[in-house]
């Protein structure tokens, strides 16, 4: 969330942040409504000020006085209810729709309405010459290893049953990955998959992608499209030193999302499902250090896929493409053979302070407060990476055969 001092000490910063972000969002309205609020509250701490004086002029007063004195303070204490009450209102009413001001996006950003703005940064990896290249899911399903109709009679579209070396590959990828992390001073965590509604409002998911969450409504509980929500609001309430920063968390859960909007796109194989599992960074880090931060996570992400000698594309995302919450986004985009196209398998994000403010964390030096910023990135994306490594590493004979070096990761030399 931004502080809604910018509304009167950067308010062109922020009408270009919503302009670059291709919104329509009443600015006047929100001024009025910031403008209501601070007046109530004005003159509901007078009307208390009144009243503490008046507690004062009762217990010195003389019996004669007493009685009106006491009847005017009845009539304030009313007065000074009624006026917080309005507060209240008012105040519930101006963060109804302040919730919905996305952050400010860095200036580094290109401007852009979608992701065909995106911007190249560069290619890394050789492509390799095919034919005729299949799909991950005509290759795996005639090898035994993936089925996703019988997944769709369990559980419906967009769902798949994982076997055998699939399944191997996975839970090494995710061993590797996880090693790697703690050796660049991430601790990995196994977070909650299902949280309350204030996890997803601090990170910045609701409200606008509420559309996207599985819900338990009997419980008043979410599943998570991500552990970045979890790690997010693991320090909800707090105060960290800043001497303390950076602290590096690499959560490993299963993912949910209902991928509402997205009817008749990737519904072939496990590119886009509903279930998936996911190795996430998240870094709580000084605010002087953040773009630097951003960077190195970026790194981490580029080195795991050179690692496994996966071709891919590295972009920074356009204005218009970017979340709620981020406000500098890379993506990765690996080659994928059957598409002829790169599509994406990781991303990064650097949030600032919006996640921060929204979750109360706060960094302490020198015996002074002050915001922290948050940043996410994702390590392994299981799925999407498996058809990565299974579309760019296909033999003519609708075989996989891996390298040595990514066969010793992956646990596997030989699918078929």
């Amino acid at each position: 969330m931004l502080d809604p001092s910018i509304l009167k000490d950067n308010l062109e910063v922020l009408e270009s942040n919503i302009s670059r972000r291709n919104l329509k969002i009443d600015i006047n309205h929100l001024i009025s409504l910031n403008e209501e609020r601070k007046s109530l509250r004005f003159d509901a701490e007078q009307k208390r000020s009144q009243q503490k004086d008046l507690g004062k002029q009762i217990a010195n007063a003389d019996e004669s006085e007493k009685e009106k004195l006491l009847n005017r303070a009845s009539e304030l204490s009313n007065e000074v209810k009624l006026l917080f009450e309005q507060v209240v209102k008012k105040d519930e009413e101006f963060l109804d729709l302040w919730i919905k001001i996305p952050n400010l996006i860095s200036k580094t950003s290109p401007d852009g309405k979608s992701d065909e703005d995106n911007l190249e940064i560069k290619k890394v990896g050789n492509i390799k010459d095919m034919s005729n290249p299949k799909d991950h899911l005509e290759i795996a399903s005639k090898l035994n290893l993936i089925d996703v109709e019988k997944a769709s009679e369990v559980s419906g579209s967009r769902f798949a049953y994982l076997f055998g070396d699939l399944v191997k590959i996975e839970f090494n990828l995710v061993s590797w990955a996880l090693n790697k992390l703690s050796e660049k001073g991430f601790t990995p965590t196994v977070p909650p998959v299902l949280v309350r509604e204030n996890a997803l409002y601090g990170t910045g998911f609701f409200p606008d992608d509420a559309e996207q969450v599985y819900e338990i409504p009997n419980d008043d509980l979410y599943l998570v499209g991500t552990s970045e929500v979890p790690l997010a609001a693991l320090h909800t309430n707090e105060i960290i030193n800043m001497e303390e920063l950076p602290i590096r968390y690499a959560g490993f859960s299963t993912c949910f999302r209902r991928e509402a909007g997205t009817y008749g796109k990737d519904t072939t194989g496990i590119f886009r499902v509903h279930q998936f599992d996911k190795v996430e960074m998240f870094s709580f880090c000084n605010p002087e250090k953040s773009e630097e931060e951003h960077e190195f996570i970026l790194s981490v992400e580029e080195e795991l896929l050179q690692s496994l000698e996966i071709p891919y594309r590295v972009v920074d995302v356009c204005a218009g493409d970017l979340g709620a919450s981020a406000a500098k986004k890379y993506d990765i985009e690996a080659w994928i053979p059957s598409q002829n196209t790169y599509r994406e398998v990781t991303s990064c994000s650097n949030t600032t302070s919006f996640q921060a403010r929204r979750l109360n964390i706060r960094a302490k030096t020198e015996g002074e407060t002050s915001v922290l910023h948050t940043l996410n990135g994702t390590a392994i994306a299981v799925g999407r990476i498996l058809i990565a490594l299974i579309e760019n590493n296909q033999t003519e004979d609708g075989k996989v055969e891996f390298s040595d070096k990514v066969a010793e990761i992956i646990g596997v030399k030989n699918l078929g």
